[in-house]
């Protein structure tokens, strides 16, 4: 007689008739052991009932680390595992937290929901547009719980902002801006080496074209390489715009032009350190970013334009309302910061108890929109022209140059299905 536990019984059952109960315990897999690993291990271990049952990257050391951090703040030490395709197929595991490289992030997410888990995923949450279209498709076809990890959804301070922009406080949007500022350091020029010993580099690798080991790849500055990375536009962009597209509730542009470059040294880098877009819908509306990875003083954040007046948010969601002709802030009611990082995760479990994937507070379907803005402006800054782009088919009218752009076949064993 086959031994049924409740996790083989609720795994037979229906998607929809799927939820925890409030006391179960939710086991989760963090796969990814940097430094957002490192965020969202504090933020699971603030929610009740969330096990942290096993951590997950291929370099060996820095499991083994992160395990140890985990087995401190809980008490409770976590199984390690370098194959992220063994925790897809553990049915212990009920949900996985993904904040491994861009280039992993869809094909992750497509197998995890193929195998009926749950899925928090680190932004932006895909490499290219098709993966993203791909990553909705398999969401709602297994009927799974997909977070999208751009938190300041859960801001109490950006809940209240957008709530006024769309009561119409400033009036009808005709444009939405926003100023992202990092420096970064030039990265010098790493040569092909062997990978490290305690380094899977084929698993690392994984969907990404292969090619020999560098340096300047491990662990971070991948993101300034196309093959693994978005540059700055996907990896602080996207919350900008995600933010911007929310308070304007717009969804994809039909035009777009992106230029700039990589400026004040020489690197291996490939990804410009200084981009600025322009996304234009069909009624003129526009969305406007500039990103500059050198240095510079000048005030960050995202603005918006009405018919009534001007509102601009920081990066922690302080609001500035200026209407009509005045040049002195209007007085708003206070809001308190809240914990966007642990509500945001808190919003992610609570979802998967009900089975009810519309209470995500940015659930796959929106923050795919907002990185496929990222990778228009990529696109357009690599071919260097202006685009235009069809929304409804997800290709550009007539561009076959710019369409090879929208997705890449992926290495043997690591492709993303043509069907979810």
């Amino acid at each position: 007689m086959m031994h049924i536990t409740r996790r083989s019984f609720v795994g037979a059952l229906p998607a929809a008739a799927s939820a925890l109960g409030a006391n179960d315990r939710i086991r989760v897999a963090l796969i990814g052991a940097g430094g957002r690993g490192r965020d969202l291990l504090r933020s699971a271990g603030a929610v009740e009932d969330v096990e942290m049952a096993v951590i997950c990257d291929p370099d060996e050391n820095r499991m083994r680390q992160m395990a140890g951090e985990a087995e401190k703040r809980t008490g409770r030490k976590p199984r390690t595992e370098a194959d992220l395709r063994k925790i897809i197929e553990d049915k212990e595991i009920d949900a996985v937290i993904l904040t491994c490289c861009n280039h992993w992030h869809a094909l992750a997410t497509v197998w995890a929901v193929q195998a009926g888990k749950h899925v928090y995923v680190e932004k932006p949450v895909s490499h290219d547009i098709v993966e993203g279209q791909k990553m909705v498709e398999a969401a709602r076809k297994y009927k799974r719980v997909v977070q999208a990890g751009t938190q300041r959804r859960s801001s109490p301070r950006f809940q209240s902002a957008v709530a006024q922009l769309k009561e119409g406080l400033i009036g009808d949007i005709y444009l939405g801006r926003f100023l992202f500022t990092g420096p970064r350091e030039s990265l010098g020029f790493k040569q092909p080496e062997p990978p490290p010993p305690e380094l899977n580099w084929d698993l690392w690798l994984g969907p990404a074209p292969a090619q020999p080991f560098h340096a300047n790849l491990v662990h971070y500055n991948w993101h300034w390489f196309w093959d693994f990375g978005n540059g700055e536009m996907g990896n602080n962009g996207v919350h900008n715009f995600d933010i911007l597209r929310w308070g304007m509730n717009r969804g994809l542009p039909t035009r777009v032009h992106s230029t700039g470059g990589r400026y004040g040294y020489k690197d291996q880098g490939q990804t410009p350190n200084t981009q600025s877009a322009s996304l234009i819908y069909p009624d003129g509306v526009q969305i406007l970013c500039e990103i500059r990875g050198l240095y510079s003083n000048e005030p960050i954040g995202m603005h918006f334009y009405g018919s009534k007046g001007s509102m601009h948010l920081d990066p922690q969601g302080n609001c500035q309302v200026f209407l009509g002709r005045s040049k002195q802030a209007e007085k708003l009611p206070p809001v308190p910061a809240g914990n966007m990082e642990v509500g945001h995760f808190r919003n992610f479990i609570d979802a998967i108890r009900a089975a009810r994937p519309e209470l995500l507070a940015c659930g796959i379907e929106e923050c795919e929109q907002s990185t496929a803005l990222c990778h228009l402006a990529n696109i357009s800054y690599r071919l260097g022209r202006e685009l235009r782009f069809d929304p409804q088919s997800r290709r550009f009218a007539g561009d076959n140059q710019a369409n090879q752009f929208l997705s890449r076949p992926g290495r043997s064993g690591f492709r993303m299905p043509d069907k979810v």
